[in-house]
């Protein structure tokens, strides 16, 4: 059982939200499904799991520091394709692709999106 029901991060510009996380979850095997007019759009597997949003106070959206959200990739074939989705979409790499030593097979990707959120793609699967 998943501990949240979803996560959400904000942005300062919808459309060029919307068009960087089309391409880049569309390699981990998620969708845009639905909008929300113009406040936002959600996209998963099958069920709402990740919101993009205008902040709802009508602030501008910042970043976590510190914060990361982490996307389960099927592959590692599909970290490296997040990963170059997002580079290509206007990202910022903030780790290459590659394993990680804090558990076995872990394989991840890390980025920025265009409004600063760090997010990264996992792969636990053995190579």
């Amino acid at each position: 059982m998943a501990i949240y029901t979803h996560v959400t991060v904000g942005t300062n510009d919808l459309a060029r939200a919307r068009t960087f996380y089309d391409k880049i979850l569309a390699p981990l095997g998620y969708k845009r499904l639905t909008d929300l007019g113009d406040n936002g759009s959600i996209w998963g597997e099958n069920d709402p799991e990740f919101f993009v949003l205008k902040p709802a106070n009508g602030q501008p959206a910042t970043h976590a520091n510190g914060g990361t959200i982490s996307f389960v990739a099927p592959s590692r074939a599909a970290v490296a394709a997040f990963h170059k989705a997002a580079l290509e979409a206007g990202g910022k790499d903030e780790g290459a692709v590659g394993p990680r030593s804090w558990k076995p097979n872990a394989y991840a990707g890390y980025v920025r999106d265009l409004d600063g959120n760090k997010l990264a793609a996992y792969c636990f699967k053995a190579e």
